[in-house]
């Protein structure tokens, strides 16, 4: 009797199982499932999708599990994604409502994954038994528009030291001396070691551009009886000049010496000023002379005034006669070698047929800046790096090796070599320059999120050009890392290239700002009209917009200059509205 009932119930298990089963495999056909978004899309190297919908009522059974499993189906290989197992124990009221499922699904981007289907099967299991649904599309896949990123590249160089303007430097000959109440340049004054420094001046012919001589007089009357005497000792050393340049014959030069005539007439600054220096009396008797100065009144009044202070014969004595005189100054240009000569040296020194030395570490950083070569700029900052640790010239170096990588992307080897000098540069002084020279090799070398953090750094201080060229590298980095306001606002604030802007467009378009996107992809052709991609992306962003005109017409300029746009453009699921239309296959032929 009791194997008879265990063996009832093993047939009412099976029998319960076999018809359950069945039924949940029948009911799933009424099921509602839907993913989005459909078609997917590719976004920082990542497929995010949700998966979301309603089971029917009574579709889970008590003891059983119904699993939605995912895949994704490309070509002959597919990718199994994790399973969504659904227990009725779990959804108390699916019994009487339908149960809502959602689950959110990623997987990482590979080229292979270009063209697919989100597949979805059900399987009702109890136990060792189970059954399943047909597997069904739900989506297509994949939407590649932000891999269409172009790399913006930047070589910052740092700014030269040498001053390549005029410069004139000031030359002051002591003080001339004058005998009291008289301005004749006396032969002792010529003979002593001041005139014989103003003659070695003239006599070196330097190019003097002025030549001030202030005369002064000093207080008392006898000197401010003769209203000219300033002038007059002003003009004696005038003569002399003259005349000195006239022996060292210096013809048509010196009329381009300016000469300027300042005479000094009642003004006591040049006496508090030699009083200051003066030793020979107290502060406090300084002091008397400076309060009868100081309270003003008539010159003579205050010199009356002076000459009965207990100390005036002293000061008479020793400070008077240094204010009868003529200060001469004298403004010559900085002698420099021109810009000429500069880039000569600069040659020879980096083949070797000079020292390095002929030139200073300022003049060989201009020499730099004087050729439109690159390879002999980088030759004149190879040949910097060697003259002392100078940040600037291992900057330089870098950025001349990251421009010829710019310029010709087969030199990849430069790369490496940039980096190691930029390495250098950086520890010296890590400026925005420095830093947005890294930003571009991170970029070179595919780190997006390295060159994101260099750029930011790089616009802490940046003037406006690092600023610009480095703004260009940091929103192609923020549309790698699919932040796309924030590089809409980095591209907007770039340089004008043609690659700067076709990725401001394709940040708004990626931001779903399709018009602005429009603009921006046309202003990259009107600076580049062979510039393919950029009319790909305007033939995007008309799709995206409905305009099925705007994307033959674009991608027939898409085409024109970039046959290997073509096969992309056909398979593209952008334009999955437009494919079949007879416009569409004439624009691809």
């Amino acid at each position: 009797m009791r194997k008879l009932v265990y063996s009832l119930l093993i047939i009412g298990t099976l029998t319960f199982t076999s018809c359950t089963l069945p039924q949940m495999i029948k009911m799933a056909k009424e099921q509602k499932l839907e993913i989005k978004p459909n078609p997917l899309e590719v976004h920082k190297d990542t497929v995010n999708f949700d998966l979301s919908g309603n089971l029917p009522v009574k579709m889970l059974k008590k003891g059983t599990v119904y699993t939605l499993n995912t895949f994704y189906k490309y070509g002959e290989n597919e990718l199994a994604l994790p399973g969504l197992p659904l227990k009725a124990e779990d959804y108390p009221n699916s019994a009487k409502e339908e149960t809502k499922v959602s689950k959110a699904f990623m997987f990482p981007y590979k080229d292979a994954y270009k063209t697919g289907t989100i597949e979805i099967q059900g399987v009702a299991s109890k136990g060792t038994k189970s059954k399943t649904t047909p597997r069904m599309p739900y989506a297509t896949g994949i939407i590649t528009t932000s891999k269409l990123v172009q790399n913006s590249y930047y070589a910052a160089f740092a700014a030269h030291s040498y001053n390549n303007q005029e410069e004139l430097i000031p030359v002051v000959i002591p003080n001339f001396i004058f005998e009291r109440g008289k301005s004749v340049l006396r032969a002792s004054e010529i003979k002593a070691e001041k005139g014989k420094q103003l003659d070695a001046f003239i006599a070196s012919k330097n190019v003097t551009r002025t030549v001030t001589i202030t005369g002064t007089h000093s207080p008392e009357g006898l000197e401010r009886i003769n209203s000219k005497l300033s002038e007059e000792r002003a003009a004696a050393i005038e003569k002399f000049y003259r005349a000195q340049m006239k022996k060292y014959d210096y013809q048509g030069v010196a009329a381009e010496v300016k000469f300027i005539l300042k005479p000094i007439t009642d003004d006591w600054s040049e006496f508090k000023t030699a009083l200051a220096a003066y030793t020979g009396i107290s502060a406090e008797e300084k002091a008397a002379y400076l309060n009868v100065i100081n309270n003003g009144g008539a010159f003579e009044d205050q010199e009356k005034q002076l000459k009965k202070l207990a100390t005036y014969n002293k000061v008479f004595k020793d400070i008077y006669p240094g204010l009868r005189a003529a200060k001469t100054e004298i403004l010559t240009i900085k002698p420099k070698k021109t810009d000429a000569e500069i880039s000569i040296l600069a040659k020879q020194i980096t083949t070797g047929a000079v020292k390095s030395d002929t030139l200073s570490f300022d003049e060989l950083m201009y020499a730099a800046t004087l050729t439109p070569s690159l390879e002999e700029k980088t030759a004149i900052y190879e040949a910097s790096t060697k003259k002392g640790t100078n940040w600037t010239a291992h900057n330089n170096l870098g950025a001349a090796y990251l421009q010829a990588v710019i310029e010709n992307p087969a030199k990849t080897d430069l790369v490496d070599k940039a980096a190691a000098q930029l390495e250098i540069a950086a520890k010296l002084n890590p400026s925005p320059e420095v830093h947005a020279n890294l930003a571009t090799v991170a970029l070179m070398k595919g780190n997006p999120y390295k060159a994101y953090s260099h750029a930011r750094k790089a616009l802490n201080g940046a003037n406006n050009d690092v600023t610009r060229g480095v703004n260009g590298v940091k929103g192609a980095c923020e549309i790698y890392m699919a932040n796309y306001g924030a590089a809409v606002t980095s591209t907007s604030s770039s340089a004008d290239t043609h690659v700067n802007l076709f990725n401001k467009g394709l940040a708004q378009l990626l931001n779903k700002d399709f018009s602005n996107a429009s603009s921006s992809f046309a202003e990259a052709t009107r600076k580049n009209s062979s510039y393919a991609i950029a009319y790909y992306g305007a033939a995007v962003a008309a799709a995206r917009s409905g305009n099925g005109d705007a994307v033959v017409s674009n991608l027939v300029n898409a085409v024109k200059n970039d046959s290997n746009l073509k096969e992309k453009a056909l398979t593209d699921l952008e334009f999955a509205k437009f494919n079949t239309t007879e416009a569409f296959r004439n624009a691809l032929k």
